[in-house]
C-alpha cells in the first residue's frame, strides 16, 4: 500500500493542482507494482470522494479540517505496513513522523512548495520534516532554504519541478477558445489568478491595479482581469476606487475550468509579481498558450520565466519597473508574440506531465529500492 496524507486536493490553487498531478502518478505507480493507495485529506469535506485527472480517477477520503480524525486514520493505515507514504505539505510532516514510528520499514517523502520553508519552521514540524527519508522541492531556490533555514542534509532534498496537468496536449498549437469568457472586457489585457488572501498579499496584484493609472495614455483600452478569491478583495476594491480605475478591474472569484482557459486565451499579457513563489503553476498555464508573463525577480518563479526571453522578471514593489515592462509589451504585438512563443516551446520542453511523471517515478523506484 502507498499512503499519501494531502492538505486539500478539490479545491482550487497551485498546491491543490500540484497535489492531483502528484496523487495521479502515485496511483499510476502503485498499479504498476500491484499495489493499491490510500489519498487522505484533511481540509476536503468528509467522506469518500473521486476526482478526475486527465484520464485518470482517484479516490481520496476527506476530514473537514478535523486533525484528529485524519491522525487516527493516518494511523490505522500505517498498521497496515505501507511501502511509502507521503505527506504534500511540511505541516503535515509530524503526521509522517507518527506514521514512520507505527511503521518503521514505510519509506517517506515529504513536498515542500516554498514560501512555508523560507524561515524556521516551528520545532516539531523541523524535526518532523529532518525525519522525513526525502524532501522534495519544485525549485533549486526552495532546495537551498530547506538546507539553509530547515537544516535537511543536502542529500535528502530534491528538486522535482511542477508541470502542466496531462490534459495539455502538446502535439495541438492552440488552446484557442471558441469565444470570449463571459463578462470579460474589450481591450488590451492583463491577466492575473491567484489567491487573495490578507496572508498571501505579496502576490502584488495591488502594484498591478497601481500600475493602471499609469499606463492609460498609452494604452487607453487597459485591464486589467483578477481570477480568485479570498480575505483581502475588500482592500483591493477599495484600492481600485482610490487609484481612479473603477471600470478597468474586474474581479471574477470563480471560473470554470474551461473559462480559465478561454481567459488565457483573450489576455494580451499574464502578471503575477509576487515575492513568495516557490514556483507559480499559473505561468506555465499562461505560457502554454503563449502569452508572454511578468513575475517577480524572487523565489522559484526565475526557474519558470526567463527574464527578456518569454516575459519579464521584476523586483517586487517597484511599480514603475513593472509600468516598463506592462507598456512594452501592451504596446508591441510583435514582441508578445514572440516571448510567448518562445514561452510555449519552453513548456513542451521542461514542464509537461509525462516529464514529471517520469522523474517522480524514478525519485519513487530509487528510494523503494534504497
Amino acid at each position: 500500500m502507498i499512503l499519501g496524507l494531502f492538505p486539500e486536493l478539490s479545491a482550487a490553487g497551485g498546491v491543490q493542482r500540484a497535489g492531483r498531478l502528484t496523487a495521479a502518478v502515485l496511483a499510476s505507480f502503485a498499479g504498476g507494482r500491484g499495489e493499491r493507495c490510500v489519498f487522505l485529506s484533511l481540509n476536503d469535506q468528509a467522506g469518500t470522494t473521486p476526482l478526475r485527472v486527465g484520464s485518470q480517477e482517484i479516490v481520496f477520503t476527506g476530514f473537514s479540517r478535523s486533525k484528529k480524525r485524519f491522525l487516527s486514520a493516518a494511523l490505522r493505515a500505517a498498521f497496515k505496513g505501507p511501502s511509502l507514504a507521503i505527506a504534500f505539505h511540511p505541516y503535515l510532516a509530524p503526521v509522517l513522523a507518527a506514521v514512520k514510528i507505527c511503521a518503521q520499514r514505510t519509506r517517506t517523502i515529504t513536498f515542500a512548495h516554498g514560501v512555508e520553508v523560507w524561515t524556521p519552521l516551528a520545532p516539531l514540524r523541523q524535526w518532523s520534516l529532518r525525519r522525513s527519508d526525502l524532501v522534495l522541492a519544485p525549485s533549486a531556490d526552495t532546495v537551498l532554504r530547506l538546507t539553509a533555514q530547515q537544516g535537511i542534509p543536502e542529500q535528502r532534498v530534491r528538486k522535482l519541478a511542477w508541470s502542466l496537468g496531462p490534459e495539455f496536449n502538446p502535439d495541438v498549437t492552440s488552446w484557442a477558445a471558441p469565444c470570449m469568457p463571459f463578462a470579460f472586457p474589450h481591450g488590451r489585457i492583463v491577466l492575473t489568478v491567484g489567491r487573495w488572501d490578507a496572508a498571501e498579499a505579496y502576490k502584488g496584484i495591488d502594484h498591478l491595479i497601481m500600475a493602471l493609472p499609469s499606463l492609460l495614455d498609452d494604452v487607453p483600452d487597459v485591464h486589467l482581469v483578477a481570477i480568485g478569491h479570498g480575505s483581502d478583495l475588500p482592500r483591493l476594491v477599495q484600492l481600485v476606487h482610490q487609484c481612479g480605475v473603477v471600470g478597468r478591474v474586474h474581479f471574477h472569484s470563480f471560473l470554470y475550468p474551461e473559462e480559465l482557459w478561454s481567459a488565457y486565451d483573450f489576455c494580451d499579457v499574464f502578471a503575477l509579481p509576487s515575492r513568495g513563489e516557490g514556483f507559480g503553476l499559473v505561468f506555465l498555464e499562461a505560457m502554454a498558450h503563449a502569452k508572454p508573463v511578468i513575475g517577480g525577480a524572487h523565489g522559484g518563479t526565475p526557474e519558470v520565466v526567463e527574464d527578456g526571453v518569454n516575459g519579464y522578471l521584476v523586483q517586487h514593489g517597484d511599480v514603475g519597473q513593472l509600468v516598463d515592462r506592462l507598456r512594452r509589451l501592451l504596446t508591441n504585438q510583435s514582441l508578445r508574440c514572440e516571448m510567448g512563443t518562445r514561452g510555449r516551446e519552453r513548456v513542451l520542453k521542461y514542464f509537461t506531465f509525462d516529464r514529471f511523471s517520469g522523474e517522480f517515478k524514478a525519485l519513487l523506484q530509487t528510494l523503494l529500492a534504497s
